[in-house]
């Protein structure tokens, strides 16, 4: 069958069929992802102590700022560009990227001296470093297939590169760290991921190798790209910069302590947010004609992303500390706990606020997101360094905690812009965490948790009870999603 074809010739059946099959496959292997990342990072914290994790993370924020000026949005333009992609296009951008990326690792190692003096960076944290410059280089290599692929909605494809990546990261980066090598076994470990990951995706999507320049593919890419971009880079001001900031006030423990909360309040996040939103930027982008299904599709992802997100998050925030009680040697992290509390709450604003965020650059609607990232980017940078300089690690946890209210904004943009209901959309999941919360709240009270057999147990009746109330008050919601999975799956 040919398919059902809108008015502007847009064939929606195979964009829904497309889109749905990409979530179903990206929510797999993000699974596995996940699992993978848990365990990992869990050992790691293990053999690790704060400071040398906290070193990992700020050295890692380093060079990821680099990242974000290495295209210039050019890589979303090639993905959001209604047409077809012309060789052109696709080697100038390549060329623009590779120039940029050799200019600041050049940039980076000139100023190394400095950093170092400036962080007293020891011998080992300087060999991460240059090979965090070096997986750097790899992800950059990385850029044009990523996208091929991503036009032609291959998530499969882009998972397994991830799911390769990150089994041989973590798995390198454990054994050697158990093995003593401390902050070293991160270094060998990046360097391992970046060369593997830049081989594999090529085998997957090649693509004709080319330098190329071409003045009109350059302005037509970058009148989306730069301002696109320049939202990227906000955001790396608000938050990456802001992490490398925070090292010199509260040191590397204090990173570290930061860093833990945070990484574990996103895992959730991760999992249910990256599946959905890298399929939904393209197949926003080819619903951006049609409001109608575009409302539909944006209602439904929020419902989608709020039903799986605020669970995890809650049962997070509440199950964290009996877990730390439990596993051994990891009492260290109890003075975690404050931060993992605020970024759960971080999370629950980003799990709604990114999707919206998501459909207005989906749209080529660049400059509201760019106005609110500058509204984010002024709140964290006055009150997280004033915070933390008061208070420590406790007062930035505070301020990165809560700058997310402001979020209310979006809410009502997004309803005044794409017509969508936003708290009808995430009300059943919000009332079904609620009540799932209370539950697990008092049962303390009634059955304390006395083993690992008790926790288990306290999870899966937790769960049972949110699903419950979840169909009760999202029946028909639940009914749509059966349909859409069938359809997508049907020959």
């Amino acid at each position: 069958m040919a398919g059902k074809l809108s008015a502007s010739g847009i064939n929606l059946d195979i964009i829904k069929k497309r889109a749905v099959k990409g979530v179903a496959a990206l929510a797999g292997k993000t699974f596995l992802l996940q699992v993978i990342s848990f365990f990992g990072f869990f050992y790691l914290t293990v053999f690790l102590d704060q400071a040398e994790i906290g070193l990992f993370f700020a050295i890692s924020e380093v060079v990821a700022i680099l990242g974000y000026f290495s295209d210039i949005g050019l890589a979303a333009a090639l993905i959001q560009k209604k047409g077809r992609l012309k060789k052109i296009d696709i080697q100038s951008t390549f060329t623009i990227q590779q120039a940029i990326v050799l200019l600041l690792i050049l940039t980076s190692l000139i100023l190394t001296p400095r950093i170092v003096r400036f962080y007293n960076i020891s011998p080992a944290g300087l060999w991460l470093f240059r090979s965090l410059l070096a997986g750097f280089f790899f992800a950059s290599l990385k850029t044009i297939p990523s996208v091929l692929l991503e036009r032609k909605l291959r998530f499969d494809y882009l998972v397994l590169v991830e799911l390769v990546e990150n089994l041989l990261f973590y798995g390198l980066s454990v054994w050697l760290a158990w093995r003593g090598l401390g902050v070293n076994a991160y270094a060998w470990a990046v360097l391992a991921r970046g060369l593997v990951g830049a081989v594999l995706i090529y085998f997957l999507s090649p693509w004709p190798i080319g330098l190329a320049f071409e003045a009109a593919s350059l302005r037509r890419l970058l009148h989306f790209g730069v301002p696109y971009q320049a939202n990227t880079v906000l955001a790396v001001i608000k938050d990456r910069l802001m992490n490398v900031f925070l090292w010199k006030i509260i040191g590397a423990s204090g990173v570290g302590i930061l860093g833990w909360g945070q990484k574990w309040a996103q895992m959730p996040l991760r999992f249910v947010m990256d599946p959905v939103m890298r399929v939904t930027f393209p197949a926003f982008s080819r619903l951006q004609r049609l409001l109608g299904q575009f409302k539909k599709a944006l209602e439904f992802s929020l419902f989608a992303i709020s039903s799986l997100a605020f669970p995890l998050l809650t049962g997070l925030a509440l199950l964290a500390r009996p877990l730390i009680g439990m596993i051994p040697k990891y009492q260290k992290w109890e003075a975690a706990l404050v931060p993992l509390y605020l970024f759960c709450f971080n999370a629950f604003w980003g799990a709604i606020t990114t999707p919206l965020t998501n459909a207005f650059n989906a749209v080529g609607r660049i400059k509201v997101t760019f106005k609110l990232m500058i509204l984010w980017t002024g709140l964290t940078w006055i009150l997280t360094p004033a915070l933390a300089i008061k208070f420590g690690f406790l007062g930035a946890a505070w301020a990165l905690g809560l700058v997310p209210i402001s979020s209310l904004l979006v809410f009502r943009l997004a309803q005044k812009e794409f017509k969508i209901r936003v708290f009808k959309s995430i009300s059943a999941p919000l009332l079904s965490s609620f009540l799932m919360s209370l539950y697990l709240f008092f049962l303390p009270c009634v059955f304390p948790f006395s083993g690992w057999l008790h926790l288990i147990l306290a999870i899966l009746s937790g769960g049972l009870i949110y699903l419950f109330f979840l169909f009760i008050f999202a029946r028909g919601n639940f009914i749509k999603g059966w349909r859409m999975m069938k359809n997508a799956f049907d020959r």
